[in-house]
């Protein structure tokens, strides 16, 4: 069910995102070429089905998706995985889930959350560069369950051991893949080594 993506270009791609001194427009990018990286990987069991078609010189038996795929970020730092994978799939429908986090209970509330249609038909990417304590993560993924999606994929950049174990005791059938899976988490919630706070990293607000 862990997935941990073990190829040159993201490890490269990777270790220029957690630079400290990485600029706004670099680690965007970075973080856009690593997901369209990742693509290839999440994708690679989505059903496909036969279908007969015509070329320029004959008739042809072939496949395509079987489903559709519905990317859904959680606001804000996921946003900065959605285009890195609808390069590769553009007719990947989005939607958004925001999340706060009660400050006495520290657990994940929803104030926002807008999907298509399709959720119990279509496979579901979750995205989150960050996959941390997995509080927001699991929350994020029993919304879209609510919403009726059954095939549901968490897709994040960075994890930590313990994001991860959340993630397998709330949510058992959910795939997770990563770029990366770090040491641990320090005191303050920070993934160990990470890449600090992507949201801030990818939108210059820090």
């Amino acid at each position: 069910m862990l997935h941990v993506l073990d190829h040159p270009l993201i490890k490269h791609k990777l270790t220029q995102m957690r630079q400290k001194d990485t600029g706004t427009k670099d680690f965007r990018q970075n973080l856009d070429e690593i997901a369209g990286l990742m693509a290839y990987e999440i994708t690679r069991d989505v059903p496909t089905q036969k279908v007969s078609i015509v070329t320029p010189v004959a008739p042809c038996e072939t496949e395509e998706l079987a489903k559709e795929i519905v990317l859904v970020p959680i606001l804000r730092a996921g946003l900065g995985m959605v285009n890195g994978i609808r390069n590769l799939v553009p007719t990947a429908k989005v939607g958004h889930v925001g999340l706060y986090r009660d400050e006495e209970t520290l657990e994940p509330h929803e104030y926002y959350a807008k999907f298509p249609s399709n959720l119990p038909e279509a496979v579901v990417f979750v995205l989150d560069p960050m996959l941390a304590t997995g509080g927001s993560a699991s929350a994020a993924i029993t919304i879209v369950k609510q919403r009726g999606a059954k095939m549901v994929k968490l897709i994040c950049l960075v994890g930590a051991p313990e994001g991860v174990q959340r993630i397998v005791e709330d949510h058992p059938d959910v795939d997770i893949y990563l770029a990366a899976l770090d040491e641990k988490l320090n005191e303050h919630g920070y993934i160990v080594p990470g890449l600090g706070d992507a949201g801030d990293r990818i939108f210059g607000t820090k």
